[in-house]
């Protein structure tokens, strides 16, 4: 795979992009002189150029059906994002309407509203980030009606709001990936390490796109930030990444360094291990009863992640995986089907009556059975139902489901699902 932070372009790409842009766009929305764009981090590595269509003739619809939904969809963004870099500006009509307006007893009160509309489209005719419709403005508003200074206007109804501080939405991979950049921690070779190690141990876990921590991780934290507080600083693992950059560089001897950082952290580790309790996750109570004594069975977290386990420990050591019942039966034997996790952590779907029912998916099946044949179907490609039977054309389903893992190559496993084909990962084009 090709890892780049740069944001150079090839002479020749620009060229390209100019001739697209004019040609299929027109001219005004060509640029005096091409962009150039600088890298955000002085620590970029940029041996490469940035990432690019090989010729920007070579327009997404036109590959479509030589690629997967996976890669148009990619190969689209990278398009996009690189003949949007070289466009025009758009440019926005920014209104702000004073209402002044007066009660029978004098009383006077100020009203304001703001719009804004976009007057030039710009390189949001090719890409925009968010919402792509003309008729709102960048904050999700209808854009203010044409008013006059001095106009009087009639008071429709009055909407009164209380709005509240709102705290950060929580990380997606992307804007975490955005703020170890802003931070200078970690580089392009460990962000896919840390966050996959950081799911692997269940320290957070993803709902709808966004990690949330889990009890595991906020209890590590603490931890963590109570007993080595400067080394969980952010700014010191900053500091610590550029001394080993000027290491490598030949800037600085490499024995003091380590001295430096291993001395004192020697001593926290040995104070830590005989100050710090043992903390045990508290077990999380079900509704599930335990099938050899009766007793409840409680969510407990073991070397390998959750699991359920008896409440009547040590006398019953009935334990089993924890499974996620998703509510449709087994094609094979009418058992109802469950998520599991392989041993790399990725969902799959299987039969909860295993090892007597082997059956298994990638995608999730869903209980709409196939309007052909009756069969059962399962995610496919954006959203799309796709029957494992017939195999018919991918359809919409009648409700969107929460979108999962993509499909595997065999159209219906018949045992344990085969290990997928590596992806490769793409920084955003310059």
């Amino acid at each position: 795979y090709m890892r780049t932070d740069s944001t150079n372009i090839a002479s020749i790409a620009l060229d390209e992009a100019i001739e697209l842009i004019a040609r299929k766009y027109g001219p005004e929305l060509v640029t005096e002189a091409p962009r150039v764009y600088k890298t955000r981090s002085r620590l970029a590595q940029e041996a490469h150029e940035a990432i690019r269509p090989t010729s920007v003739f070579r327009e997404p619809q036109a590959l479509k059906p030589y690629l997967t939904s996976e890669q148009f969809r990619l190969y689209d963004l990278i398009w996009k994002r690189f003949v949007a870099s070289q466009m025009a500006s758009a440019v926005y009509d920014v209104t702000t309407v004073d209402v002044d307006a007066a009660r029978a007893g004098g009383a006077r009160y100020l009203f304001r509203a703001s719009g804004s509309r976009i007057k030039f489209a710009g390189f949001i005719t090719v890409y925009r980030e968010g919402q792509d419709d003309g008729a709102v403005d960048e904050e999700g508003k209808e854009p203010l009606p044409p008013v006059e200074a001095g106009e009087l206007l009639d008071l429709l109804r009055l909407l009164p709001e209380q709005h509240f501080t709102q705290p950060p939405p929580r990380y997606t991979e992307a804007t975490l990936v955005k703020a170890l950049e802003e931070k200078g921690i970690g580089r392009p070779s460990t962000y896919a390490p840390t966050l996959s190690t950081i799911q692997e141990r269940g320290y957070v876990e993803k709902l709808e796109r966004r990690f949330r921590p889990t009890e595991l991780g906020m209890l590590v934290n603490d931890l963590l930030v109570s007993h080595f507080a400067e080394i969980v600083d952010a700014d010191f693992t900053a500091l610590m990444e550029e001394k080993l950059d000027e290491i490598a560089r030949g800037e600085r001897a490499w024995v003091p360094v380590l001295e430096e950082f291993y001395t004192p952290f020697e001593q926290e580790v040995e104070r830590a291990n005989e100050t710090i309790p043992k903390v045990k996750v508290p077990a999380e109570l079900t509704d599930e009863l335990c099938e050899k004594c009766g007793r409840n069975m409680a969510i407990k977290l073991g070397r390998f992640g959750r699991f359920l386990a008896c409440t009547g420990f040590p006398e019953c050591r009935n334990a089993k995986p924890l499974m996620t019942r998703i509510g449709v039966r087994c094609p094979r034997c009418g058992a109802e089907l469950v998520e599991r996790r392989s041993r790399k952590g990725r969902s799959f779907y299987g039969c909860s009556a295993y090892p007597a029912c082997d059956w298994v998916a990638w995608n999730r099946p869903v209980p709409e059975p196939c309007p052909r044949c009756g069969g059962l179907q399962v995610q496919a490609a954006r959203d799309r139902l796709r029957c494992l039977t017939c195999d018919a054309p991918p359809a919409e389903p009648a409700e969107r489901p929460p979108a999962v893992a993509r499909r595997p190559r065999a159209a219906a496993p018949a045992s344990a699902p085969k290990r997928p084909p590596a992806t490769r990962r793409s920084r955003k084009a310059g």
